[in-house]
């Protein structure tokens, strides 16, 4: 082993703190690493090449697995600056007012190492020409938006698929927001919106979230539950999402408390345990065994606590077989350098052959 991986293990370990053993160190049992397709150099020959998808779209997922710092490695580490239109831009931006300039948030995803930059429309239209041809671009196309009153959580389309593609995308990004009123012309929105991006050679990645009021319990929030995340990424993988985006599962028994859907009892007491990876392994397992790759949200920013906070989620995802990680707010929303550190810290663990799958 290198010195620069001893100092990214020691650096990784001392990070995790008392949990360092617990997450280092853990064996998943219920499901087993050898069941999945991981994440690696090849996954797109020894995985994707077996699917109906097209030569231009393989060649568009090799384009993402190619770029930044995690290049052949098979993992993403992706910058998502799409907040400004659900949470405002004032919300979003005003803790570092340069990034109320597109170009600032491509630059921070070149400069920290990014395999891609997932934006607006508006955001990535605006510096297209320029930056396109330089990292990869993922155009998500619709959003929740806040400023109509009152409040109400829908993703609409912001955008076309057509629009990704001729301003140079390789990818698109869409919600669905599973579980809700809305969540049925959503699924019928976004499959049809995946088609045609397939069709014009683009990859696809799916933000698979779960929204309900009823899933907040007074004890616990559902809407991070192993069981029914799990259930929203398999319903993303049967859109032919390439990619799924999922929030870290932090709990499980959203069916048995909700008292709704259907489930299995194995599902508890032999595939899954309380341990966070085991949790996140299950949501990898709904992405058809990894053959969709899995990358966990990086969360919101809280302050001090980001950095090794980011690498936690980090190596829970990696040790459960996930693809990557997905971190916006953390990283925008600090000084640019310290946004960079951050990236990078994430990506370390990636880079880093000790930190091996469970």
């Amino acid at each position: 082993m290198s010195v620069v991986m001893k100092t990214a293990a020691t650096d990784i370990e001392a990070m995790l703190g008392k949990e360092a053993q617990s997450l280092l160190g853990h064996v998943c049992k219920g499901i087993p690493k050898e069941s999945l397709h991981l994440p690696g150099p090849d996954f797109v020959d020894r995985v994707v090449a077996a699917s109906d998808r097209k030569p231009p779209v393989l060649r568009s997922l090799q384009a993402l697995f190619n770029h930044g710092r995690l290049a052949g490695t098979g993992y993403l580490s992706i910058l998502p600056v799409d907040q400004g239109v659900e949470h405002s831009g004032g919300a979003s931006f005003a803790p570092n007012p340069m990034f109320f300039d597109p170009e600032n948030i491509v630059k921070l995803a070149i400069e920290g190492g990014c395999n891609a930059v997932a934006s607006t429309l508006g955001v990535l239209g605006a510096v297209a020409r320029k930056y396109a041809h330089k990292i990869p671009f993922i155009l998500k196309i619709n959003h929740n938006e806040f400023l109509s009153y009152p409040n109400s959580y829908d993703q609409i389309l912001f955008a076309s698929v057509k629009q990704a593609f001729e301003m140079g995308a390789c990818a698109v990004g869409a919600t669905v927001y599973y579980g809700s009123e809305e969540s049925k012309r959503q699924i019928q929105e976004i499959t049809k919106a995946f088609e045609y991006a397939h069709e014009l050679g683009m990859a696809t990645i799916l933000w698979a979230y779960l929204r309900n009021a009823a899933f907040k319990q007074q004890d616990k929030d559902y809407h991070l539950a192993a069981d029914l995340t799990g259930q929203a990424n398999h319903l993303a993988v049967t859109i032919q999402a390439d990619i799924v985006k999922q929030k870290m599962a932090e709990t499980n028994g959203g069916y048995n408390v909700l008292k709704f859907g259907k489930t299995h009892a194995k599902v508890y007491s032999e595939l899954t345990s309380d341990h966070p990876i085991d949790l996140v392994r299950y949501q990898v397992a709904n992405c058809y065994m990894g053959r969709a790759g899995l990358i966990n949200s990086g969360g919101e920013s809280k302050g001090e606590g980001d950095l090794a906070q980011a690498v936690r989620t980090a190596v829970i995802n990696k040790r459960a077989g996930g693809m990557g990680l997905i971190s916006g707010r953390k990283a925008f929303q600090k000084p640019f350098k310290e946004g960079i550190a951050l990236l990078n810290a994430i990506q370390d663990v990636y880079l880093c052959k000790d930190v091996t799958v469970a």
